[in-house]
This record gives C-alpha cells, structure tokens and sequence, in this order.
C-alpha cells in the first residue's frame, strides 16, 4: 500500500538523494508520449504480424514464430542501458538514504571486522589432551583413605570420580536368603522358579520365607543382600575438600601450527607450592576440590552427601595476529547433572573386592558416591587471511546499495504521486 501522505519532493531542500537513471540508447528513432514517457514496446497485435502466403493468419508454426520475434523482442535486445545520476531534492528522503547507509558501514566496522574479526581465517575445536592427578589423604571411622582408593579410574583421563560417602555390605557369599520387601509373597506359587529381572537381587527358587516383618521370595544371590543389617555407611568428605586436583592440559591448532599448554612453569618445583588464582597464577592449574564446588554454586557438605558431576570448562580464545602471551587458558566451572530431580538423585556406582574367607569366595560390596570431575577443552583461533578480508569488504560495499534500492522504492511507490521521477528515471534516447 502506498502512503501518499509522505512529503513530496522539495527542490528547496539542500539535502537529496542520488541514483542513476536508466538511460536507454536506442538504434531507432524512438517517438516520446506528450507526458515524456516512453512509449511501451509491446509486441504488435496478430494483424500487424506478416503471415506467409497460404497460411491462415495467427495460425500455424511460422505466424507463432513472426509473433515471437516481433519488434518488442528485437528492441529489447538491441537496446543498452546506461545509468545516469538523477538528484531527488527530498530531506526526508535524503536523510533516511545517508542514515541507512551510516548503519550498515557502522554493522560491519563495529560488528563485523571488531567483534567478529571477519578480516581473519579461523580454526575451531582444537587438538587436546589432558592428564589429571589427584592428591590428598582423608579418614573414616573405621580407616585412613589415600589417593589409591578413593579415585576412579586411577589413569588420570578428562573424567575421573572422586570417592566422599561409601556404603558397604562386607562378607557377602553365594547362597539363598530372603528378598526382603521388594518382593512379598503368601505362598510358593507367588515365587516363580527360575525368574529374573532388573529388579531382583538373583534368580528365584520358588520358596517363599520368613524375613523381616513378613515373608518374600527366596532367591539365589550374593548373601546377605546388599542395604541390610550387616550393612553400613561411612563418609570421606571430612577432608575431601582439601584434595587438590592437577589439570595439565595441551592443544595445537594444526592449520596454523599454533600449539601451548596451561603450565608454563620455569622451576620444576613451582607447581608443588601453588595453588590456581585466575589473576596471579593463571598457569598453575591446581584446584581444590571445594573450589570447584565453591565456583560451580554448589555446597560442598551436600554435594559429597549425594554426588553429583562438576564440569571444568577450559576455553582458548587466540588471535594469532598477536603475541603468543596474548593466548592465554580461561576457567569456568558448572555442575553437569540435574541436581534438582527426585528420580535418583546424584551421583553414585557400585564395586566390589574379593577374597577367600574358609575357602569360601566372599566379597565386600561398596555403594560409592562422588563427585565426578569432567574436564571439557574448546577453544577456537583466528589469523589475518586475504580471502576473508576481500570477501567481507565486497559484502560491505554490496550491503552499502541496498539503501538505494529501499529509497527507490519508496519514491516509485510511496512518494511519485504525480510520476515526475518515474518519468525521468527510465528515458529512451535514439542513437544518431
């Protein structure tokens, strides 16, 4: 829809605005209507058309060919278009063309080439590897734990567990006892022989027997099962907090041949007296174990009751037109695991030792629960590139145009109530 209450061009005004005019040289004398448009050139009516002898007219192969290259075609072909500058004496117009074009140089100088560095190559997900190794030494009611003991797995990956509430069935053996509550019965026929599933604790025998405070299914397991009497709980999180954490991480951006590690250390024994603070010892990557808690907004005493997965983000951001020191390893820290469901809650596993007790095999099964440490490395890097820079700068140049289409289009639709600019924008001028 057209708003035809815009103001009309002013020619007082100073402010314009400028686009060619689609000057069209014609090889033939073109004849002006009396308003100064052009006139149309439309294909002739069928009559106008020579027909071949014999033929009827508009009918037939050769009349349909006679139409399709009529006069308009062979004008249009012929014809060149040449552009010429046509000024628009409109402040409003004039004002909207110079501030559309000021946006798009201040998108792509600020945004474009500042933010985004759009002058550089850029590499993304850089080769990684990390190694880890924790230290510390806490103790239980019934024993001293050391780093041996409680971490899992002992190779020191990306992701490690670090044991702080144990439950423990000690002195289980193969035998039969009752299922408990899980699984009541009133008679033989409620125990099916043989039957298993994800929830039994073993294989059914059939029986059903005393146990507790009323009768269950026997079943052939480790007995006795595990969350009974001879059960037990300890926790570890007395000193936990205190355990440190070394995370040496490596990364190498290949199209670049750019690679650095997070610890820069020039004594070998600066690492064993420091400990990580992001603004004095950014490359001693040594964390506590309740600084992770701490960073992550979780509280530790309730963290080592039920488990849970902290994640260490380490992100390299690198512009290699810099120096090298301008590269520099940054930390975050965040809990994995949805901490707020009550569908098991944390984080936890199950283990167990054996052992011959009476030449009797017999284990100690142990419910751990812990917090899981995931160390996550990303990072990306930019260099300055001549492709990138030359395609970027054509965008800019291209984007700066568009100003010019929006404005044409308002003055066709919007502004040229009385078609003087249609008029002068599209002329046909014969040659000769």
């Amino acid at each position: 829809m057209c708003f035809w209450a815009l103001p009309p061009c002013r020619e007082s005004l100073t402010l314009g605005y400028n686009h060619g005019l689609q000057h069209a040289l014609l090889p033939f004398p073109a004849q002006l209507r009396a308003d100064g448009s052009a006139p149309c050139a439309a294909e002739p009516p069928s009559a106008a058309i020579p027909q071949p002898a014999g033929s009827a007219a508009g009918s037939g192969r050769a009349g349909r060919s006679a139409a399709v290259m009529g006069p308009g075609c062979r004008r249009a072909v012929s014809s060149y278009s040449s552009p010429q500058v046509v000024v628009v004496r409109d402040g409003l117009l004039g004002t909207a063309y110079r501030a559309l074009q000021l946006l798009v140089l201040l998108y792509f100088i600020g945004y474009v080439f500042i933010v985004q560095k759009g002058y550089q190559e850029r590499e993304t997900g850089p080769e990684s590897s990390v190694i880890t190794k924790v230290k510390g030494v806490t103790q239980s009611p019934s024993k001293v734990w050391d780093v041996g003991e409680y971490v899992a797995p002992p190779e020191g990956g990306s992701s490690f567990s670090i044991l702080t509430r144990v439950e423990v069935s000690a002195a289980q053996a193969m035998g039969t006892c009752h299922e408990g509550p899980s699984a009541p019965c009133h008679s033989e026929q409620d125990c099916v022989p043989g039957a298993m599933d994800a929830s039994h604790h073993g294989v059914r025998t059939g029986r059903c027997v005393p146990g507790g405070s009323g009768r269950s299914c026997e079943v052939l397991a480790w007995c006795p099962l595990h969350g009974g009497s001879s059960g037990y709980s300890e926790s570890l999180a007395e000193m936990a907090a205190q355990f440190t954490i070394l995370i040496k991480n490596h990364i190498r951006f290949p199209r670049f041949g750019f690679s650095k590690a997070n610890i820069q250390a020039a004594e070998s024994h600066y690492l064993k007296s420091c400990t990580f603070n992001a603004t004095s010892a950014l490359y001693c990557p040594i964390f506590r174990l309740g600084f992770l808690a701490e960073q992550a907004g979780e509280d530790f005493a309730v963290l080592a009751e039920k488990g849970g997965v902290i994640g260490v983000i380490i992100s390299w951001d690198c512009n290699l037109d810099l120096p090298d020191t301008e590269c520099n390893p940054r930390y975050s820290f965040r809990r994995l695991d949805p901490k707020g469901t009550l569908a098991s809650p944390g984080y936890n596993y199950r283990f167990a030792k054996y052992y011959s007790w009476n030449g009797t095999c017999t284990r100690v099964l142990t419910k751990a629960y812990g917090i899981r440490v995931d160390v996550i490395v990303q990072g990306q890097a930019g260099k300055f590139s001549l492709i990138p820079t030359v395609i970027t700068l054509a965008t800019a140049l291209t984007s700066v145009g568009l100003g010019s289409f929006l404005c044409d289009w308002v003055l066709l639709c919007c502004m040229d109530k009385e078609r003087r600019y249609s008029s002068r924008k599209f002329e046909q001028v014969p040659v000769g």
